[in-house]
């Protein structure tokens, strides 16, 4: 079994903005109301295509960064 190393700090910031990401992703899956860049709104209606591309966009960063915080963790060494 894993065990994470106890002397490291883990950069539990990378876990937050994971986490975030990932609510904006479902929260725009489930509304048709994605967030872009600068407060915009995107709406699914209105343009598919861009929405679908920020939605999933937001879930792919939102796991590498759930992921990355994972490997520094349970494997990282420095």
């Amino acid at each position: 079994m894993l065990m994470p190393h106890s002397d490291l700090r883990p950069p539990y910031g990378l876990l937050m903005f994971g986490l975030f990401l990932l609510v904006l992703a479902v929260g725009g899956t489930c509304t048709g109301e994605a967030w872009a860049y600068f407060g915009q709104v995107v709406y699914r209606d209105k343009e598919p295509k861009q929405f679908w591309r920020l939605v999933a966009m937001h879930y792919l960063v939102g796991v590498c960064f759930i992921g990355y915080f994972l490997y520094k963790v349970y494997l990282g060494r420095s």
